[in-house]
């Protein structure tokens, strides 16, 4: 979904709040923020890095308060979108391996000017009828344990964190639950390591974290002085389920995003 149409969205939703974090891309900030201000919405532009973490896991850092005019950022998109240009090259030449008709042009509509991810290749596959659903196709072909996997480009957590202060952002792990660490003590053990390196937030309200593990992440940002977050992860119509402003059942309170901006105008303001 186009950036403005992510804004008006969340204006019809009632969402007075909202940050853009793309992945691997800074390129819809700026269209989000002039959207925002028109219709009366509280922006930060953010961005959603991939990191090097070892499978089943993956490790995602979010970047909240970045200038998106920083050459440092611009550099390391267009690395990573180049990255992710010879992946979809790749699975497309393996979906047709195995008589999976897809094209490139296709994928590039239907991301429709956006970062192509395999959302898009899901979505595909299933409108096609080679899967039933978007979780099949991952299942299949997608997924890490799928036919036609590939490994994207991505950049260390140290060195993404470094990216995104030097950027005049605050660093956020995004989604904790996706590292797949055997127990909380070991999720625990990657965030202290994260901190060392100078992580400011920690994400607590997702749309894939149970309500325990939510508490538990609350107390976890407190006992390491990181800023809770909360976030949809609203990816349109590739993950139909989800809304804007809401993970699951809950709703993302204001006040998450209130003390982010807080902290980011404190930083920006040294």
């Amino acid at each position: 979904m186009p950036p403005r149409e992510v804004v008006r969205a969340a204006h019809t939703a009632g969402l007075t709040g909202l940050s853009l974090t793309d992945h691997d891309t800074i390129a819809g900030c700026a269209d989000a923020a002039d959207e925002a201000a028109k219709l009366g919405i509280d922006f930060i532009p953010g961005i959603e890095i991939s990191c090097e973490y070892p499978r089943p896991g993956t490790m995602h850092l979010l970047g909240y308060g970045i200038d998106p005019q920083s050459p440092i950022l611009h550099d390391l998109t267009r690395r990573l979108i180049d990255g992710r240009s010879q992946r979809n090259v790749k699975i497309i030449e393996s979906l047709r391996a195995q008589n999976v008709a897809i094209t490139l042009d296709e994928v590039l509509e239907q991301a429709k000017g956006g970062t192509v991810g395999r959302p898009h290749f899901a979505a595909i596959l299933v409108r096609k009828g080679y899967v039933r659903t978007v979780q099949d196709a991952f299942n299949k072909y997608l997924g890490q344990s799928g036919s036609t996997y590939v490994d994207k480009e991505t950049v260390s957590p140290k060195r993404a964190i470094e990216m995104i202060r030097e950027s005049g952002g605050l660093p956020v792990l995004a989604h904790p639950v996706q590292l797949k660490r055997e127990n909380f003590a070991q999720l625990e053990n990657t965030v202290k390591e994260l901190a060392d390196y100078g992580l400011a937030g920690v994400e607590t309200i997702h749309s894939d974290h149970r309500e325990i593990l939510i508490e538990e992440l609350f107390d976890l940002a407190r006992r390491y002085n990181l800023i809770p977050t909360g976030g949809s992860d609203f990816h349109g119509s590739s993950k139909p389920h989800i809304r804007l402003g809401q993970a699951g059942p809950r709703k993302v309170p204001r006040e998450l995003f209130d003390r982010l901006q807080a902290s980011i105008e404190t930083l920006q303001a040294q």
